[in-house]
């Protein structure tokens, strides 16, 4: 957060902000009044940056009248928030006054300075009320994401309620009644723990949360068949199992959401992610070179102590039967070089100390360099180790033979070959689950560590349930429904094996330095503060479709190719060195959009309905046209056999970017023909993108290669920077520069803290 121009950035020490739409929001103030305060600095101002200074003050007493005007409207429909909230907003209106009275230059208050009037000399008054309006709004905003929070709750009681009745549901008529009410809660409920997600400053919560609600999705399918298969069947017993093990879950994750959202843990607990191989590495590495300045920081021992435990993790590498013996032996020797290189630096420690060194001696600096690479050595070979085991199991698992076996001999009524097959099944699940374990010791980053966990706790949990699905198709082999529900549990693994192909690139490019999104984040900030609905008169209401529970699982299969084309992309272009060349540009930027209709096949992210998605296609498909511009002005640099690939890709993603544009602008009516579009979007948007992977490296090695070959070819426009970025003057005050210090920029800042204008 930045800080307030008062000092300090912690306007009220009772007022954590944890939402970036609440810190996002405050921001564009912050600055904004600090550079206001900081213009004192500059006694002599021209009458013209007067007037600017003094429409400055007048923009944010109106945008703070319009501000507070929401809030109190918040109030209202709130009655337990409605003295805080009001509070809050009567400071804030009467911190907007002073502002507004101390930067106008016709009070008597500004002295002439060489014919000249000073601005706000009353520098005092001006940090008090730049205090009292931080500390009031940001109260404000506060309380309205309480109300968020409210929200939340109260949406998942509402879901529990219902799930309580489904449970224990005896007809058919009755479920169908009763879950079409709990898929529309559902849906509800997805939409805001999604904002509150994307809207998490904690990206370790932001990782739990979308492991929640990962389950949440996948469960609320599998209660529909499980629940129907038990009412088909009522006394079979793997029927029953199969069900309450999905109400069981949900229930669980549930509650995971509910600590999540309010910071709450049962019976006061603290939950610690177990210690991972990177984590214990990281933190080793860093007292070890924490030595050079701190010879007395920490005790030998404690060293000693610190490397064991890594080194005793690593047995789960070692002790598991997967672990080749080639493996084993090069795990082993590097566990031991540590040691070997650990005990040298104490060794080289205990001399320096000997002789009262001050820092590190370079025979300790020699040995803290060696420790370092051999750790760095171990976590390398491990990394391998895990990527390489993942990597072959998905191989191995993309023909899904032991599930197309289970539902073979299940329709069959081979119960006999039903548990053979469960057999094959559970040694697969083990070895999942194992190597998500290995994983997590590896992956870099607490989110992703949380994202194992969460695909080690899918796989371990969803096999045993295809198991019991399997054997009740397998006694009742005539049921279609039993044969809907074995497919839907099935569906679900492998739903969980492409998010496991995801994860693994996602791990290897924190190893490789190339951060890319985490698992469970978003490629864009989100703002998901309240927009009271009667108060926003000034709003256009759209009424559009949404996708409903079954839809949008079926959607979210498509979504994962496109997941992965656009982290390709985001890889290949960074290998471009010119950031600012438009291909560059509009390959990113296209990459951007496409994760957005991803994270729409998932229910989650800015996309909300299927008018949101259309246009969104509609947008990338313009975005893909520019590129093709940009792909024919590189090709008039080119020779005739170069020109012909570039020509022939950018005809092709021309006529696919069409496609998508009269694919989106065409009118349907009904939910089958408003489906059939989202998936032929979804669809011509992968084709898009695959073209796209196609056309950044060739033309990187295009680019590079021309430049090589002449040195002139940054003169052409198209090639050079778009522009230079130039110092802020005095003219921006006026509003000449959008990025300065502006009177439409205050106000535009100001206004968005309204919630009414965040979308």
């Amino acid at each position: 957060m930045a800080s307030s121009p008062c000092g300090s950035g912690n306007f009220d020490s009772g007022l954590e902000i944890k939402t970036r739409s609440v810190e996002q929001t405050l921001v564009p103030l912050v600055s904004q009044i600090t550079t206001l305060i900081n213009h004192k600095d500059k006694p002599k101002k021209s009458e013209r940056t007067q007037q600017a200074i003094q429409r400055v003050g007048q923009a944010v007493s109106v945008a703070v009248g319009r501000f507070v005007g929401v809030g109190e409207a918040i109030a209202v429909e709130n009655e337990e928030l409605k003295e805080e909230m009001g509070m809050a907003c009567f400071e804030a209106r009467r911190a907007g006054d002073a502002i507004a009275k101390l930067t106008d230059v016709g009070m008597p208050v500004a002295p002439l300075v060489d014919g000249r009037k000073t601005v706000f000399s009353n520098r005092t008054g001006m940090v008090k009320a730049a205090r009292m309006l931080l500390s009031s709004v940001t109260k404000v905003l506060v309380l309205a994401d309480r109300i968020v929070i409210k929200q939340i709750i109260t949406s998942r009681n509402k879901v529990l309620v219902t799930l309580e009745q489904l449970e224990r549901v005896s007809t058919f008529q009755e479920f169908v009644q009763i879950f079409s009410q709990f898929g529309n809660q559902m849906v509800e409920f997805a939409h805001l723990t999604g904002d509150r997600q994307n809207d998490l400053k904690d990206e370790n919560k932001k990782a739990r949360m979308a492991a929640a609600r990962a389950v949440l999705e996948k469960c609320t399918m599998m209660l529909l068949t499980a629940s129907k298969t038990c009412l088909r069947h009522p006394d079979c017993e793997s029927a029953r199992i199969n069900k309450d093990a999905v109400f069981h879950r949900m229930r669980f994750a549930l509650e995971q959401v509910m600590e999540i959202v309010t910071d709450a843990r049962p019976c006061g607990e603290t939950k610690v992610l177990p210690l991972s191989i990177y984590t214990g590495i990281k933190d080793f590495k860093s007292n070890v070179e924490g030595l050079r300045e701190g010879l007395y920081s920490l005790p030998h021992q404690a060293l000693s102590d610190q490397l064991e435990a890594v080194v005793e993790r690593t047995e789960d590498f070692t002790d598991s039967a997967y672990t080749s013996h080639e493996h084993r032996e090069g795990i082993l020797q590097l566990c031991q070089l540590a040691r070997q290189d650990t005990d040298q630096l104490i060794v080289a420690w205990r001399e320096a100390l000997s002789l009262n060194a001050k820092e590190a001696t370079e025979e300790m600096e020699l040995s803290i360099l060696k420790t370092c690479q051999s750790v760095h050595e171990l976590r390398r070979e491990l990394h391998k180790v895990a990527v390489g085991r993942a990597a072959d199991l998905l191989k191995v698992h993309a023909e899904h033979l032991p599930l197309r076996a289970l539902k073979a001999s299940g329709g069959e009524g081979n119960l006999e070959a039903v548990a053979e097959y469960a057999r094959t099944l559970g040694e697969q699940k083990e070895q999942l689950v194992e190597t998500c374990r290995l994983l997590c010791h590896v992956s870099g980053t607490e989110p992703l560590e949380i994202t194992c966990i969460h695909a080690e706790e899918t796989f371990h949990v969803t096999g045993p349930q295809i198991i019991s699905a399997a054997q009740t198709l397998a006694l009742h082999p005539s049921s279609k429904i039993a044969k809907e529900n074995l497919d839907v549990f099935c569906e679900a693994w492998e739903s969980q094996l492409c998010d496991m192909g995801v994860l693994l690139r996602e791990i290897n490019d924190v190893f490789e330095g190339r951060q890319g999104v985490p698992a469970s984040g978003d490629k864009r900030a989100y703002l998901s503060l309240p927009r009271p609905g009667k108060h926003s008169a000034n709003l256009k209401t759209v009424k559009a479709v949404k996708l409903d529970t079954e839809e949008q699982s079926t959607i979210a299969k498509l979504g994962v190719d496109l997941r992965l084309l656009t982290s390709d992309v985001d890889t290949e272009v960074e290998k471009w060195e010119d950031q600012e060349q438009d291909i560059v540009r509009q390959g990113q930027s296209m990459s951007s959009m496409a994760y957005s209709m991803y994270l729409f096949t998932r229910g989650e992210g800015l996309l909300k309905t299927t008018m949101d998605l259309f246009h969104q296609a509609e947008v990338l498909s313009e975005e893909g046209l520019q590129l093709c511009s940009s792909l024919h002005t590189l090709s008039t640099l080119l020779n005739d056999e170069e020109k012909v690939v570039v020509l022939s890709e950018m005809e092709k993603l021309m006529g696919l970017c069409q496609q998508l544009q009269m694919g989106v602008r065409t009118p349907v009516q009904g939910k089958t023909a408003t489906f059939q579009k989202v998936d032929s979007s979804i669809q011509n948007t992968r084709a898009i993108m695959t073209v796209v992977i196609y056309l950044l490296p060739v033309c990187n090695k295009l680019v590079r290669k021309y430049k090589s070959e002449r040195s002139s070819l940054d003169t052409p426009q198209s090639w050079r920077d778009r522009q230079l970025s130039t110092p802020v003057k005095d003219d921006a005050l006026n509003g000449k520069n959008s990025n300065g210090f502006g009177v439409k920029s205050l106000e535009k800042h100001m206004a968005n803290l309204t919630f009414l204008e965040s979308k």
